[in-house]
């Protein structure tokens, strides 16, 4: 018996220590890292999210719909889906064709809904913000979710991805074509899937940055800077500043559209189409009131928003981000009737 388990030792040993925890990061770090320069969500807060989430990839959620991050479906989603027990039952969750197709969900999930913008202002390295921000935006109700994560960043050393770049790795639609050839059995199945990573990879290789740097936040206001051939001439009696490169202030108390409009040399039916308005309404202070035409499209790297509650108004999301209502109509195929609910994806570039 001793004999047997002196034998038995080494194989004990090295089971040891392949955890499920290393496994995964070994797994998924290089889709975390290329997450991270694509949207701006800190490698190492995407894989503790993942590995709390989905067990570390053990939790029939994640092994039989590639849902790592357990997002469920929402009005929007046209995908395959399947039914899991959770805070109710039979809650409906979304199925990828690979578990990065999850990651960039994730991703998208944090970055295009309003209530987690104000994450994206903290450092890329600093997961503990992150961690506690996670929980201030309402995305777990566990109070213990951020000491969660920062202990799981810690025992396994995931801030050190917070400081690679995808050019560490091998291709991530490489990686992903191999996660789909060992997962996906049946091979007509595996040819279409295979088919979309390799199309998806060549879209994103001719829109990649000519270097690799992480993006800024989706909401950052900065002071006016004149493209060429192009100036900005306002009074000096207020500060101006600009969303996705349309100059625009905020309202004080006792403005009016007409007011403004007289101020910045505009006549009454400029200011308003600029705000997409057809008349004249109450302007409440800090309203943003845009002082040239806005643009048709949000700029490269924010593609979409995604609706937070029923009855949300699209004007007040184009005005948020700077972009035509009617511009947005169209790009969306919207009807005049049409009415906005919680998940709903609005693009906001072709």
């Amino acid at each position: 018996m001793k004999r047997f388990l002196l034998a038995l030792l080494p194989f004990l040993l090295i089971s040891a220590a392949d955890t499920p925890q290393k496994a995964y990061v070994e797994k998924f770090a290089a889709y975390a890292v290329n997450e991270m320069y694509r949207s701006g969500v800190p490698a190492s807060i995407t894989l503790a999210q993942g590995m709390l989430e989905s067990r570390n990839g053990l939790s029939d959620l994640a092994a039989k719909g590639n849902n790592h991050f357990g997002i469920k479906c929402h009005t929007d989603w046209k995908g395959a889906t399947m039914r899991v027990d959770d805070e109710t039952r039979g809650e409906c969750f979304r199925v990828y064709d690979s578990a990065y197709q999850s990651f960039q969900d994730h991703s998208d999930f944090l970055r295009y809904r309003s209530r987690y913008h104000f994450l994206f202002d903290y450092e890329i390295t600093d997961y503990k913000a992150w961690a506690y921000g996670l929980k201030k935006a309402g995305y777990a109700t566990d109070p213990q979710y951020p000491a969660k994560l920062i202990k799981l960043i810690e025992e396994n050393d995931l801030a050190r991805f917070d400081r690679m770049k995808p050019s560490d790795f091998e291709p991530v639609a490489q990686l992903e074509e191999e996660e789909i050839l060992e997962s996906t059995p049946d091979k007509a199945a595996r040819k279409v899937k295979v088919k979309k990573v390799r199309k998806r990879a060549r879209a994103a290789k001719s829109e990649a940055p000519a270097v690799e740097e992480i993006p800024e936040s989706p909401t950052v206001m900065e002071e006016p800077r004149p493209a060429a051939n192009e100036e900005f001439s306002f009074p000096l009696t207020r500060k101006v500043y600009t969303q996705n490169g349309v100059p625009f202030v905020y309202a004080e108390r006792g403005d009016t559209y007409a007011s403004l409009a007289a101020s910045y040399n505009l006549f009454p039916k400029e200011i308003l189409r600029f705000n997409d308005l057809e008349v004249s309404e109450e302007l409440l202070p800090g309203t943003m009131v845009y002082l040239q035409a806005k643009k048709k499209q949000t700029r490269r790297g924010l593609d979409k928003y995604i609706v937070e509650e029923d009855g949300e108004s699209l004007r007040d999301i184009c005005q948020h981000f700077g972009v035509r209502q009617s511009a947005i109509v169209k790009l969306n195929v919207f009807s005049s009737t049409h009415r906005l609910r919680e998940g709903d994806t609005i693009l906001l570039r072709k």
